[in-house]
């Protein structure tokens, strides 16, 4: 096989699995503009007869959905600055003092990843309602946000600050500057994109957080569109319209936030961010 034979082979099951993967996010947008009769329909459409447009202004309307997507803007914006401001730090010196001690730590809190939310939900409930915490429920719920996504962001941000040469911080030194100076004037500014690209990231997944928010936030007011969303759910579900609706107002921010931002998220991810 030729090397261009081969090239269009593989450009071919890429698009292929891409349609695999993108066919769920078109069903979604194409159901919210379907009639119920259509949504229901044998053999299913591709695309409905008469799209249904004002199903959109609706479902924003009837259910609050500004207030869900300030809700959730709030919790992402706290866990990630959150998350920002200690796993630096974190990551840094993780990056700088390193031993065989320091990578097996490394290893065992990034095993509490694979821990689902739904089981540490409960240890975290309890601990916050005898602190109090929970009297404040979107804080609790940052809080949790912050300590299940911590070990990714130190991770990720640590490689980031391996990639920097410590020779410029060395002749910082030399030159006059403390070790924080260094920290910030050299080492911060080449590790800024890296540190963007995993903020982003736990961004993305505190936006669609649900389980804390579920379990810890009883008051409609203060809750997440995640939340939400789940409020369409029952035993007599039929309006999938309405739900699909209410989903693509929830995802196409943070799908648009991602398809602008891939080029720096992939160099970020694969590079350090360094050139």
């Amino acid at each position: 096989m030729s090397e261009r034979t081969h090239n269009r082979v593989m450009l071919a099951l890429a698009i292929l699995l891409a349609g695999i993967y993108l066919f769920p996010l078109y069903w979604m947008y194409i159901t919210a503009l379907k009639s119920g009769s259509e949504m229901f329909a044998t053999p299913p459409s591709f695309w409905p007869a008469a799209p249904r447009w004002n199903t959109f202004a609706e479902v924003w309307q009837s259910r609050q959905m500004g207030r869900f997507l300030w809700n959730s803007l709030v919790i992402a914006i706290g866990a990630t600055t959150l998350i920002a401001v200690l796993g630096v730090g974190c990551a840094y010196v993780l990056a700088r003092y390193r031993n065989v001690w320091v990578d097996i730590g490394l290893f065992l809190v990034l095993m509490l990843q694979v821990l689902p939310a739904s089981l540490m939900v409960t240890p975290i409930f309890v601990g916050f309602s005898q602190l109090g915490v929970l009297d404040y429920p979107r804080l609790a719920v940052v809080v949790a946000i912050a300590a299940k996504s911590m070990p990714f962001f130190v991770i990720l941000v640590r490689a980031t600050f391996m990639a920097v040469p410590q020779e410029l911080e060395e002749a910082a030194l030399v030159d006059g500057n403390s070790r924080i100076g260094a920290f910030v004037n050299i080492v911060l500014p080449l590790a800024r994109n890296g540190i963007l690209v995993s903020a982003i990231l736990i961004f993305m997944q505190a936006f669609g957080e649900f389980v804390y928010s579920k379990s810890m936030i009883q008051g409609i007011e203060l809750q997440p569109a995640s939340v939400g969303l789940n409020s369409f759910m029952g035993p007599n579900t039929n309006e999938w319209n309405n739900i699909m609706a209410f989903a693509t107002i929830y995802v196409t921010p943070i799908l648009a936030v991602f398809v602008l931002l891939q080029r720096r998220i992939v160099s970020g991810l694969t590079s350090g961010a360094l050139k």
